[in-house]
């Protein structure tokens, strides 16, 4: 990455480049990045094709937007490259829902770094997950209000186990050690950018980590997880919606024309509306 993009990159983070790889320095860049750089699915509703290029998702963040998994963390091993880190790539597999089967299925990509002498596992992909790296290494750490664990996987030997806090929106992740690049994502990226079936094209969905909770918007309803608890709102107008972008998530869409607004809200407010409907049918 050159200097002056490495430059804008920090920029957007709101951190300062680090004389020298550390570890401190690590999880700070790993925190700014989750706090800044929201995961969002936004490009997929506008059907704008978008690649798994590290440089190009830099790009894109650069200009003040974000990603899902394999934009956040290709654009974050770039940058950490750049400033001198040792990082790996890792084919992985998010598992949505307890009753879908676990397994590096290749849906995820997950990082680890090589710092002073210790593997972190380091991922700002996974929506409402890490706000801290974590060692490699099994056992369970506590961020926030959420408790996290890692151990050896059971659906990949050799592989890692990331177990997510039940309050989480998944239930884990598993991946593989073996090191992967972009070329082993491109094809689960199109089918999950571009497919009808893809979760991603279904509903918009946007998440924010913070050091004291989260913050997700689903479509028009926007939860707040705190220390108060489980906070829902349902957003209603175009108004309020683009404004809790802007707000809760850093995302102004600056890069959007009118027309382009105007087609992401009618085509989120639609599919909430027909959800909605759906939702309050009697059983």
């Amino acid at each position: 990455m050159s200097a002056s993009k490495t430059q804008q990159y920090l920029r957007r983070l709101g951190v300062f480049a680090p004389r020298a790889p550390s570890v401190a320095a690590l999880f700070a860049l790993h925190r700014a990045h989750v706090e800044q750089v929201p995961y969002e699915t936004l490009e997929i509703q506008l059907g704008r094709p978008t690649t798994v290029d590290p440089y190009e998702s830099a790009d894109r963040i650069v200009r003040g937007r974000g990603g899902y998994c394999y934009h956040l963390n290709g654009a974050f091993a770039a940058l950490l490259t750049t400033l001198g880190y040792e990082v790996q790539w890792h084919v992985a597999g998010l598992q949505p829902d307890a009753g879908v089967p676990a397994g590096a299925n290749g849906n995820h990509v997950a990082l680890t770094v090589e710092c002073e002498g210790r593997t972190w596992f380091a991922d700002v992909g996974l929506a409402d997950a890490l706000h801290e790296p974590m060692p490699l290494g099994e056992g369970t750490h506590q961020q926030g209000l959420m408790t996290f664990s890692l151990r050896p996987s059971v659906a990949e030997p050799g592989g890692w186990r990331f177990d997510h806090d039940p309050k989480g929106s998944f239930p884990g992740m598993d991946f593989l050690t073996a090191p992967a690049s972009p070329a082993d994502f491109t094809e689960r990226h199109q089918h999950l950018s571009t497919s009808p079936d893809s979760p991603f094209a279904n509903t918009a969905c946007v998440f924010r980590r913070d050091a004291t909770g989260l913050d997700a918007l689903r479509g028009c309803i926007l939860t707040r997880t705190d220390v108060g608890g489980r906070h829902k709102y349902e957003l209603t107008t175009s108004e309020e919606w683009f404004a809790v972008l802007g707000s809760r998530f850093r995302l102004t869409l600056d890069d959007l024309s009118p027309a382009d607004r105007d087609a992401l809200w009618q085509k989120v407010h639609t599919t909430h509306l027909a959800w909605k409907a759906t939702a309050t049918q009697p059983s």
